[in-house]
């Protein structure tokens, strides 16, 4: 690989062209890869995402193609396409050796892996990392301070070759080889987050919000344990800081699907009319169910994935109030 390496982004929706600005932000190349036809032409003829991330203006070294092979030679992809497809858009990536940069955050439905575990299986010559951490997309694009997680399956190796690739001065990767934990992290949070909507949507209060936010934070540790992720990671920008972020902010989809959930609206109705993916709600029942198998107690999981199949929401936050009283520090609490 050369000195400067080439880099693209897969998936235009508001992370992935967020991703592709901050990445040209120093006047590099970047290609980006839509699925939509009318955001690349958007893209290239007029330096927008109106469909996506229509606050942003972008960098005239920003290339958009409807072409998956034209990223294929590229030293470095970042992949940000939704998690439940990302096997599929990565088997159309013709193979090459890279570095595969997984920015979804997700368990995949059906067979229940983690995204590393997808992208190792579609594209086995590429080199897997994980970048996840608080990041609003809006906030990236705009150039403001962001500091995210990058995991690298290629330990220092790896890191030493992609961290300068995608560091900028307003953008700042830390390292681990963590990879399993750094996607717990990103996945578990999103339906804690959508929790924390439900909590604000139902006028719950703060004190439950900062309740649910300790709880889950532990169901996530307690996932994450068993998984094999280390518990320093899920502290850091992947697990802890990205809680915190999608948590409080009606920014974050997932909260925003929960808030309109606890407001009464029916979950079946919020999906279909959503363009953008509130990830949470496809995790959700997979996790649910990862737990269940392994003997994990994730209550607030269990909660979110029974009001997204259509549970009254006040009665099961009922229910989850009038379990047995435990040990704060239990591992089945």
């Amino acid at each position: 690989m050369s000195d400067l390496q080439t880099i693209g982004v897969i998936g235009a929706g508001a992370w992935g062209t967020a991703l592709a600005q901050m990445l040209a932000s120093d006047g590099r190349d970047v290609m980006i890869w839509a699925y939509e036809n009318e955001v690349v032409d958007a893209i290239n003829t007029s330096q927008r995402n109106p469909l996506y991330l229509p606050s942003a203006e972008l960098s005239k070294t920003i290339r958009a193609t409807g072409d998956l092979s034209q990223l294929s030679a590229l030293d470095t992809v970042l992949c940000v396409t939704p998690a439940q497809v990302l096997g599929a858009v990565l088997t159309d990536l013709p193979a090459a050796p890279r570095d595969l940069i997984l920015c979804s955050k997700g368990i995949e439905a059906g067979t229940k892996r983690l995204m590393n575990d997808v992208a190792r299986a579609a594209s086995p010559d590429s080199e897997v990392a994980v970048l996840s951490g608080p990041t609003f997309a809006h906030e990236v694009a705009a150039g403001l301070p962001t500091a995210v997680t990058l995991a690298c399956s290629g330990g220092r190796t790896q890191w030493d070759r992609i961290a300068p690739a995608v560091a900028r001065p307003a953008f700042r990767p830390y390292f681990t080889d963590d990879v399993t934990g750094a996607e717990i992290g990103g996945a578990i949070k999103n339906v804690l987050a959508i929790a924390c909507g439900l909590v604000d949507g139902l006028e719950l209060g703060q004190n439950a919000r900062a309740a649910l936010i300790a709880r889950g934070y532990a169901e996530m540790l307690r996932f994450g344990e068993t998984l094999g992720a280390r518990t320093e990671t899920l502290a850091g920008m992947c697990g802890l800081g990205d809680l915190v972020l999608t948590c409080s902010s009606t920014s974050s989809r997932n909260f925003s699907l929960g808030k309109a959930l606890g407001e009464g609206k029916p979950a079946a109705d919020l999906m279909a009319d959503r363009r953008t993916v509130a990830e949470g709600a496809h995790t959700a029942p997979v996790l649910a169910e990862l737990a269940l198998e392994r003997g994990i107690a994730m209550p607030i999981t269990a909660a979110v994935d029974a009001i997204l199949s259509g549970d009254n929401p006040r009665e099961v936050v009922k229910a989850l109030l009038a379990r047995p009283l435990k040990d704060e520090q239990e591992k089945r609490a």
